[in-house]
């Protein structure tokens, strides 16, 4: 295998294993931030000895056996040099005894338990949102820090920085590594879907740079879902997020043209949606709805009903928008914000008439968290456009365009500005 095969290779190898090495070792160190060093070590040995001896017949047991074997090694290190402190030693030493033992069972225990605590430890609420989820990113989808770096268009000092200050907050914190108890599972689990969400919605919607999408980051927020789910499977906000991102990963596709500009939802190609996707979206949402439906549905499971309301329509002509917009009405129940209200706004101009969106719309204006939302301007912008009011609109357009930062929506944005003071109405 040439040199640069087997390097991507290992790396795929990494890229799949990761977690997993890192979820068992912070369990044996109780430090995750020592767990993912020994695991890259792990992960360089690897580079260095693979190409000499050959792909190993298991790959993802091998990086495990290396890295406990590391760990080991170093808690015999750390016991060493506890010796003086008796009580530290005798920690060290059941610490020391339980890796061993560990290290002997089978290597294809279950990992599941260990996974869940490295996601409630990745995303614990002491973290900022940033911190969260650049490493949530690095431990639970093995990017590297370029890559994340690159994905969210961040220097990569500051992600460095992040994700240091993060391992450093954890240890400080002495955050345990355990799952939540069960009384604690319901606000801890927020914090960590609130962070595959954002991963989600910054590769749906980037919100700066040249590229209308990051399909990568939509897909890694998928991976991360299907795996929570897995973990937690009678959760149904869990379910209830997986299915948002199954049904609006189908469409990515469609949103974009032959040269990168923004298609909006109405006029995309609908046989470019991807078919199997939906239908796991909406086999996640029935599963949702079914564990929900005592409790009532929270606001994931709200979101990706509204989404399926679009992938049941076979034309934009067929979307039942007076559902979407009592979908809202519940939405904003659960969760009430300005961007909620704006979007029920959106539902109710398509199912009411664009005057009705409209009155709607103009009670947010005074909103101060949209003051600098783009979306304000743009879907005022559109409804004015729909009554006739050009001029009106070409302002709002031209608004919008100047809050973006991101270059696609600036020229699909000022576009519809050129379209409305040509009296032209464009959708």
């Amino acid at each position: 295998m040439a040199d640069a095969g087997l390097q991507r290779t290992v790396e795929a190898v990494w890229r799949i294993e990761s977690a997993k090495v890192i979820a068992k070792l912070a369990r044996m160190l109780r430090d995750v931030g020592l767990a993912e060093e020994l695991a890259q070590d792990a992960f360089v040995t690897a580079l260095e000895q693979w190409p000499a001896k050959g792909l190993p017949n298991n790959p993802g047991a091998w990086l495990m056996t290396t890295a406990k074997h590391r760990a080991i090694d170093r808690l015999r290190q750390q016991q060493l040099h506890a010796s003086l402190q008796p009580e530290i030693s005798r920690e060290l030493d059941a610490q020391l005894q339980a890796a061993q033992l560990d290290l002997e069972a089978a290597m294809d225990d279950d990992i599941g338990d260990d996974l869940l605590r490295l996601v409630f430890t990745a995303c614990h609420p002491v973290l900022s949102t940033e911190a969260r989820t650049a490493l949530t990113l690095r431990l639970l989808g093995g990017l590297t820090t370029d890559e994340i770096a690159r994905a969210f268009l961040v220097p990569e000092p500051t992600i460095a920085q992040r994700i240091v200050r993060a391992k450093r907050t954890l240890a400080e914190a002495q955050v345990p590594f355990e799952a939540p108890r069960a009384d604690e599972l319901g606000a801890r689990l927020g914090s960590v879907l609130e962070v595959i969400y954002l991963v989600f919605n910054e590769g749906y919607s980037a919100t700066a740079g040249d590229d209308w999408m990051r399909p990568a980051l939509c897909d890694e927020a998928l991976r991360l879902g299907r795996i929570l789910a897995g973990l937690v499977p009678a959760e149904p906000e869990v379910l209830g997020l997986v299915a948002l991102m199954e049904i609006q990963a189908s469409r990515t596709g469609a949103r974009v043209g032959p040269s990168g500009e923004p298609i909006l939802l109405l006029e995309q190609n609908r046989a470019r949606w991807d078919a199997l996707l939906i239908r796991r979206g909406l086999a996640a949402l029935a599963r949702a709805e079914a564990l929900g439906a005592a409790q009532g549905h929270g606001p994931y499971a709200l979101q990706a009903a509204i989404a399926a309301c679009h992938a049941r329509a076979h034309t934009a002509a067929e979307t039942d928008w007076a559902r979407i917009a009592a979908l809202y009405d519940a939405l904003a129940q659960v969760v009430p914000s300005p961007v909620v209200a704006l979007n029920r706004a959106v539902a109710v101009a398509m199912a009411f008439g664009p005057a009705a969106g409209l009155a709607l719309v103009d009670a947010l204006l005074a909103e101060p968290a949209l003051k600098h939302y783009h979306l304000l301007p743009s879907v005022r912008g559109d409804l004015l456009a729909k009554l006739g009011r050009f001029g009106e609109a070409a302002a709002e357009f031209t608004r919008a365009a100047a809050l973006t930062r991101n270059a696609r929506e600036q020229t699909l944005l000022r576009g519809r500005a050129a379209a409305c003071a040509q009296g032209v109405l464009r959708h």
